[in-house]
Parts: C-alpha cells; sequence; structure tokens
C-alpha cells in the first residue's frame, strides 16, 4: 500500500503483525486494533498531504487567469469558481497504447471552428473497479511552438455534465514526460473548465465522442457560478 512515507520500516510491522496470531486472545485484539489505527492515522495524513497539494494547484490555476488580456475572468470573477473537494480515488494509473499510425483530423470547436489533432495514445484505467478508456490527442498547431512541444491534451464529458459540471465538458492537460514505462498518472482532481464554460467568443475543442464517460467524475472543476 502506498503511503507516501518511504522510509517507514514495514517489514517490523509485518513481524509484529504475523505476531497476533500467537497471541492471547485479548492482547490479539488489542494489537488488531493498534494496528487499524496506525494505518488508519496514515491514511488520514496522507489524503490531507494530498488535499494540501490540490489547494495549491488551484491558487495557481485562479492566478492563472489574470496573467493573460485573452482572459474570460478578473480577479473579482474568480469567487464564482468551484471544485469538488479533492478525492484520491479520482487519481488513477493508466496503461499507455500509443497511436503511431493515426491520422490527424478536424476537431471542432464550440464557436463553430475547428483544429487540428492527432491521437496521440489510448488510455485505460479503473476506477471504483471498472474499466475506461480515453484517448489522448496532441494539437498539431501548438507543436510547432517550442513551448508547447511536450503538451498532451485530454478532454473528456461524464455524466455530471449539465448538472454539477458544464455540459461541454472538461479538460486535461499532460505533457510527453508524464508517459513513463506505459503507464500514465491521470488526476481529475485536476479537470478544469474550457473558457467556453466562462464566456462566449473561445475555440474550445469539443471532446470527441470517444472521451464520453458514462460514470460521474466527481473531481475537478464544478459549474461556474453556483455553489453546487
Amino acid at each position: 500500500m502506498a503511503t507516501g512515507f518511504p522510509d517507514l520500516n514495514w517489514f517490523q510491522i509485518s513481524k509484529h503483525h504475523a505476531a497476533v496470531h500467537r497471541m492471547h486472545p485479548k492482547n490479539k485484539s488489542g494489537i488488531a486494533g493498534m494496528l487499524f489505527a496506525l494505518f488508519a492515522s496514515l491514511s488520514g495524513f496522507s489524503q490531507s498531504n494530498y488535499s494540501r497539494q490540490i489547494a495549491a494547484h488551484r491558487e495557481e490555476y485562479k492566478a492563472e487567469f489574470l496573467k493573460s488580456a485573452k482572459s474570460p475572468l478578473k480577479k473579482e470573477d474568480l469567487k464564482n469558481l468551484h471544485f469538488f473537494e479533492p478525492d484520491s480515488n479520482y487519481r488513477v494509473e493508466a496503461a499507455v497504447q500509443r497511436t503511431p499510425a493515426a491520422e490527424p483530423f478536424e476537431l471542432p470547436t464550440y464557436d463553430g471552428q475547428k483544429k487540428t489533432y492527432v491521437s496521440y495514445a489510448v488510455l485505460t484505467f479503473q476506477l471504483n473497479g471498472k474499466p475506461h478508456q480515453l484517448t489522448l490527442y496532441r494539437s498539431l498547431q501548438l507543436a510547432r511552438l517550442p513551448q508547447y512541444r511536450d503538451y498532451l491534451f485530454l478532454p473528456f464529458k461524464d455524466a455530471t455534465n449539465g448538472h454539477e459540471t458544464y455540459g461541454g465538458g472538461r479538460y486535461l492537460d499532460l505533457r510527453l514526460g508524464d508517459l513513463k514505462d506505459g503507464k500514465v498518472q491521470i488526476d481529475f482532481n485536476k479537470a478544469y473548465n474550457p473558457y467556453c464554460a466562462y464566456s462566449d467568443g473561445y475555440a474550445c475543442p469539443i471532446p470527441p465522442r470517444e472521451n464520453h464517460l458514462t460514470v460521474e467524475m466527481k473531481a475537478g472543476e464544478k459549474n461556474y457560478g453556483k455553489a453546487n
């Protein structure tokens, strides 16, 4: 079990756990209770630490709106940004299947334009014990710019759209360096709204049908302006 504590002596805990089976019933239940409390404490601390990381990420996300002249939001608008509570269950590891033979295609946007993308990989992961699949894309336009050459794009829709989240879907950004040994971590707690969720007039890519999830992704950004 990953705990975020690489220096913890799990071998010693394992030895104590094995010794429980040789103890008097009263002592056995006492040791078992202590072990349960220890693991619960570690799990709680890990979740708390993760929540702080996501909170910091969201503050950086909000600050980015104030750096661009093309931003749809101003400082006074940031109070209308809402998010699901951080939940590490929505941080998953996905298997990466590259699609090097994929042909470029025109991805429509919500303002009627089209942008050229290419499928980069198919990501397969488990969530709540069920398998899911999403396609990861690369923008050919951004790939020509040195500062965005390693950017990858993961747009998706899910069953919360139109209710708790923006009806047009949400996005995640990854980088080439995030893909290691045929695996990549997807953190849906970092899912964000396209600019179209805040204002008209933006060329926001429409998530392809292959990236429509039938489950509720109760993670990441919620509807703008609604404290739901």
